[in-house]
């Protein structure tokens, strides 16, 4: 990410806000620049909160903020008790791209969520946010459940992960395949930063992750479908390509 320094320090902002995941690259560029700086810790819904405490403290507000992170705090001490005592299912997480999918470990925002919701990555020993594996040694892993989100473009990557699982044949000898638990996620709620739309993230795991009827299989499976067509329906290229064009 290369903003136009020029024009940020044009504004003339009393303070810029980034994800910490760019810090490396816009911490000298933001030095260079008369104004103040915080970068966001958005790659789990604790440290989404986290960041929400320091905004607080940066800008006078914190009772709002505390108001905020005890909704949290009362909304996952209730869920965490829902899946209590299960045995955790082992996920891998494919973070797709157009053209190419990585690995998404629990120190994404993706895998944060699966870890929340009681799911076990099975890329839980790196360090890394993502990783670049190639199937054999994704075989090796085998996981229970595979779940497929999108980064950017979801209408070519949820067509680029049809067609790889169609036509690549070692995917044909994954129990999750071999067992129907691929799933596809909504793709505006399993991103690349934490939002506040965490609950409905989690809540669209329940079933994946623990099916306890052929009711909640089916649901999983409902959203999945529901998550391809709206990555489908969205017209992402085409609206990349004419703001790319300036229309």
């Amino acid at each position: 990410m290369s903003p136009d320094m020029e024009t940020v320090a044009s504004l003339d902002p009393d303070w810029i806000l980034s994800p910490i995941s760019l810090q490396g690259d816009l911490q000298p560029k933001y030095e260079a620049i008369d104004t103040d700086w915080a970068f966001l810790n958005l790659r789990s819904v604790p440290g989404m909160y986290r960041s929400i405490q320091e905004l607080g403290e940066i800008f006078d507000r914190k009772e709002q903020a505390q108001k905020l992170v005890d909704e949290f705090a009362k909304f996952y001490k209730e869920y965490k008790e829902k899946n209590r005592g299960k045995d955790r299912p082992k996920v891998m997480i494919l973070m797709g791209l157009p053209g190419s999918y990585i690995i998404a470990t629990p120190n994404s925002y993706v895998g944060s969520l699966v870890e929340l919701a009681g799911g076990e990555n099975v890329y839980s020993d790196e360090e890394q946010e993502f990783l670049t594996v190639n199937t054999e040694d994704m075989k090796t892993k085998e996981p229970d459940i595979i779940l497929r989100a999108a980064h950017a473009l979801p209408d070519q990557v949820v067509e680029m992960f049809q067609k790889d699982f169609a036509e690549n044949d070692i995917w044909q000898h994954f129990e999750a395949v071999k067992n129907g638990r691929v799933y596809d996620l909504t793709y505006e709620y399993f991103g690349m930063s934490a939002t506040f739309r965490y609950p409905q993230a989690l809540e669209e795991l329940q079933p994946i992750l623990y099916p306890e009827s052929e009711a909640d299989a089916q649901k999983a499976r409902d959203n999945s479908d529901g998550a391809q067509k709206k990555a489908k329906d969205s017209k992402a290229t085409e609206i990349y390509e004419e703001q790319k064009d300036g229309r």
